[in-house]
């Protein structure tokens, strides 16, 4: 407890203020506001007519009832402390008595402004008292969201949003404008100080978890407005929240709906993302028609009925408006199609169907990646071989070899439907034998990347080309690292979200967005066909994460394939090595007789291509994004391993199709990136 006062002096001297005033005043067992003094104490618009200026001073240190002190200083000490923790001790205190200070001042001033002008809740509450910390507390938690890790900064600042925003429309408070005016001005400027301050780089564009959670927030903020309006029916200061046509049947409709919306728009799935879309799409047009005729009515002299308060329907098609936007500009987080889409297009087939016959017929190291939701899957004629692909710039990318009975067969008619749609055919990471194959019947090819094999039936970490390998082991030990081979999808939540945390703080800190295509992420590893490994310490603190995708043949499994791979900033610094290592041994001792370390992409040591126009386009991009994601590097670290390699090929139909394809790989690898976004990975 010392060494905790002596670390956040700050947040301990407020609330054992708090508390200390509570006992001499007698307000921990009796109302603040019944007591004869409590105007003397309290701030309002009253009391700064009244010259009464000490008591923006004084009234952080009390609570209006008893109850509300366990409140007040339980989060004074969460939010408040936290930010001590983080960001120093003199910059918590700025941010929190700034923010208490701007949100009080700015709360009257604007009251002083608008009152008697007919506006009856503005009147009203003017005329009210309040006391309280919470303004600064939610402020120095809106600066210290600059300084939290993808994904709880934007988490935090959206938990904030949604408080404060829900709060004052449909509650609408004295302290609830208070609290509006200090978290927005907090979110608005503190980052931007703290990160200056402190060398932070400003933060990236948001990912597609990021989009996601961008709209899920928009859509739970109107589904807790309908709920307050039956809930807590107030006259805030938009007009009467109440609904009188609505019911609790209706709210708890709503709110079934509005669950499989979330869910559906959460996982990315297109056919909710259209819905919401629609619906969003509607609530504006509706606003609209309706303002239009509002203001002919008005013209002629009437009135139009709304059935709620003109004030709460207006914010209601703002918040679809800013819903509709959401959606439109992050698109493209919204890209796994329906099962039911898939079938209703010409050859094309479901996941299911992929990943049987992947677990049937088997295939190569990246066949696993094949089964991915972001993929569609085209079914040749015999219905026994698939090609998992993807469509980007007028391109039909195939992803490694076509799964099945018969892959060659596979290309041809995978050729032949994609010209039927007017798009260009190439497969990407295609095995050696294929594209030999494809050379005889007319393709081109040239080396993408390699493939890293570790043969595990003979292996052993002996002599000096292993030094490295070993020293991460024996480290591991003396320090209390553990191993873990785990199905993540069957582990407490606790230990996803510290996997999340690790994964989505290494996008975080990218320049562009998070990769896709033959790179996956923890969405993938929670397939329960995967396996994760996990490096804990003794706090049970994971330290880093690798996933393995199953390699079949034989109808089993044979071989895993390395596929996520991600360590904590801060932490055991060879767990990549530690856990590799410790994978091998695990899938030796299980049977297996192959691991894949994968091929990065666009990452190889030599090249046979049919056109050197394309060797040269993908050595650009392979250098153009070696600064941002370093593949060649991780092409390099995996050489400690002493693996085999294996070549990866494009396999496409004529040098006029390079630039497309090269656009196409691009746009495959960077899904989210803007065109702003794209130039600058040219300026690289």
């Amino acid at each position: 407890m010392t060494h905790l006062i002596r670390r956040l002096p700050f947040t301990s001297a407020v609330v054992v203020a708090m508390i200390a005033l509570g006992l001499a005043t007698g307000t921990l067992w009796r109302a603040a506001e019944d007591a004869s003094w409590y105007p003397m104490v309290a701030y309002g618009v009253p009391s700064l007519e009244a010259g009464r200026w000490w008591t923006l001073l004084t009234g952080p240190f009390f609570a209006v009832v008893p109850p509300f002190y366990l409140a007040m200083t339980g989060s004074f000490a969460l939010l408040v402390g936290y930010a001590e923790w983080r960001l120093g001790t003199r910059v918590a205190a700025v941010a929190a008595v700034v923010g208490q200070l701007t949100g009080i001042l700015a709360a009257l001033g604007f009251l002083v402004a608008v009152r008697g002008h007919g506006w009856g809740w503005a009147d009203r509450t003017a005329t009210l008292l309040d006391v309280g910390f919470s303004a600064g507390s939610l402020a120095a938690a809106a600066v210290t969201s600059a300084v939290l890790r993808p994904p709880w900064r934007l988490r935090l600042r959206l938990a904030l949003g949604l408080y404060v925003l829900a709060s004052a429309v449909y509650l609408g408070s004295l302290a609830d404008l208070e609290h509006l005016v200090a978290v927005g001005l907090a979110l608005a400027v503190g980052p931007r100080l703290v990160r200056a301050r402190l060398g932070l780089a400003a933060p990236g564009r948001p990912t597609r978890r990021e989009w996601r959670l961008l709209a899920v927030f928009v859509l739970v903020l109107l589904t807790a407005g309908s709920v307050l309006s039956v809930a807590l029916p107030n006259d805030g200061p938009l007009g009467s929240t109440a609904d009188p046509e609505s019911t609790w049947v209706d709210i708890v409709l709503n709110v079934v709906i509005t669950g499989l919306a979330v869910n559906g728009l959460r996982k990315g799935h297109r056919v909710a993302w259209r819905w919401v879309v629609g619906w969003a799409a509607l609530n504006v047009a509706v606003g609209l028609l309706v303002g239009v005729a509002a203001g002919a009515v008005a013209v002629a002299g009437g009135e139009i009925e709304l059935g709620q308060a003109p004030g709460i329907f207006v914010a209601d098609r703002l918040a679809y408006a800013v819903l509709f936007a959401v959606l439109v500009i992050g698109r493209r987080a919204w890209r796994v199609p329906s099962r039911r889409g898939r079938r209703a297009a010409g050859g094309l087939t479901d996941r299911e169907t992929a990943v049987a016959l992947v677990e049937r017929y088997g295939g190569g190291t990246l066949s696993w990646m094949a089964t991915w939701p972001d993929n569609d899957w085209f079914r040749t004629a015999a219905g026994d071989t698939v090609v998992a692909w993807q469509r980007h710039a007028g391109v039909a990318i195939g992803l490694g070899d076509p799964v099945g009975a018969d892959p060659v067969g596979a290309v041809a008619e995978f050729r032949a439907r994609s010209e039927t749609a007017g798009l260009v055919a190439c497969l990407f990471s295609a095995s050696d034998e294929l594209a030999q194959a494809a050379r005889a019947a007319g393709w081109r090819t040239t080396q993408v990347a390699e493939d890293t094999l570790i043969d595990l039936p003979d292996l052993e970490f002996r002599g000096k080309s292993w030094q490295d390998v070993r020293s991460a082991l024996n480290r591991a030990g003396a320090q209390g690292v553990g191993f873990r081979m785990v199905t993540l999808a069957e582990e407490r939540y606790s230990l996803v979200a510290q996997v999340r945390e690790i994964s989505e703080q290494w996008v975080g800190d990218k320049g562009l967005p998070e990769l896709g295509f033959t790179l996956g992420g923890v969405d993938e590893a929670l397939d329960p066909h995967v396996r994760v490994g996990l490096a804990l310490d003794a706090d049970g603190i994971v330290q880093g994460v690798t996933s393995w995708l199953p390699v079949y043949g034989d109808g089993r499994v044979t071989g895993w394939t390395l596929d996520v791979m991600r360590r904590r900033e801060d932490g055991f610094r060879p767990v990549v090595e530690f856990l590799i290592a410790s994978s091998c041994l695990t899938f030796r001792a299980e049977g297996a007789r192959v691991v894949s370390l994968s091929g990065a992409p666009l990452a190889r040591t030599d090249t046979d291509g049919d056109t050197a126009v394309l060797d040269r386009l993908l050595d650009t991009l392979g250098a153009r994004l070696e600064p941002l994601y370093g593949f060649r590097s991780l092409h390099a670290f995996k050489a400690k391993f002493q693996p085999r390699y294996s070549p990866l090929h494009l396999v496409f139909r004529d040098e006029a199709d390079l630039p497309r394809i090269g656009l196409a790989l691009t746009r495959a690898y960077l899904p989210d990136a803007s065109a702003r976004e794209l130039v600058r990975l040219a300026r690289v």
